[in-house]
């Protein structure tokens, strides 16, 4: 074993095998319950119909169901769990532009992070041992610029935000990084979903249009170059470096 997959065994979790296969199955055991006793709950259609439900509830108890919306939408991206897209849109319909926006910028991070923990926790010291040759120079890489890639990542929509949350939990990237960057790389993105679904005047209506009729492609492509963006920086920052240093030589 070499030093760097040494370093970064000794920043995991200590758990035996044992321990890690029964927290693992307890771990799908819940998500299975949750979903199929709440999945349905949180469907448009089954929405739809408690639409005028929803909005007394929410005029009656403000705090408990923006907390409740909260823990549900950590849940959902902390499990990898699919629909979190067109709750966003729903959130956005349900409590306005401002509030959604500050719901879902911190469950979405948290729901990620959450994520993360538990790719590193039962998977980082598997990939790191058995792929330590062949990670190093990644394992570097990420070191000196790994929260670039991510914050770049995080901007681009065409990069499943689930797949970035397990894969970044198997690099030397800390939680704490990872929870800043994905903080404001996923701000521009849930603005404009918690926007499209503040325009939407019913539930019905969403459901009519669905996330592509409100979420336009040029909306999407906005998105990729903003994505491309940090990139393009580096590039030219990068460049104008090199330059510098062979003037001076010179």
């Amino acid at each position: 074993m070499n030093q760097e997959t040494q370093k970064i065994k000794e920043k995991l979790p200590s758990s035996t095998p044992v321990k890690k296969a029964v927290l693992f199955f307890l771990l799908i055991v819940v998500a299975i319950i949750l979903y199929w006793g709440w999945g349905d709950r949180l469907s448009l259609d089954y929405l739809i119909k408690q639409e005028t439900y929803l909005k007394e509830v929410q005029a009656e108890s403000p705090l408990f169901v923006y907390l409740s919306a909260f823990f549900i939408y950590v849940m959902i991206t902390g499990l990898s769990f699919p629909g979190a897209g067109i709750l966003s849109l729903i959130y956005g319909w349900y409590f306005g532009l401002l509030p959604a926006i500050i719901l879902l910028s911190f469950a979405s991070t948290a729901g990620a992070t959450v994520a993360f923990l538990l790719s590193r926790y039962y998977f980082r010291d598997f990939i790191q041992n058995k792929f330590s040759d062949y990670l190093k120079g990644f394992n570097e890489a990420l070191k000196k610029e790994g929260a670039f890639y991510l914050f770049m990542l995080r901007l681009i929509p065409a990069v499943p935000f689930f797949m970035i949350n397990i894969v970044m939990g198997l690099t030397p990237i800390t939680a704490k990084t990872f929870w800043w960057v994905s903080q404001i790389g996923m701000l521009p993105g849930t603005i404009v979903y918690v926007y499209a679904g503040s325009t939407v005047p019913s539930l019905q209506q969403l459901k009519e249009q669905g996330a592509g009729g409100i979420l336009n492609i040029q909306t999407l492509v906005a998105f990729t170059i903003l994505g491309l963006f940090p990139f393009i920086i580096k590039k030219v920052i990068n460049r104008k470096t090199v330059d510098s240093n062979e003037q001076k030589t010179n």
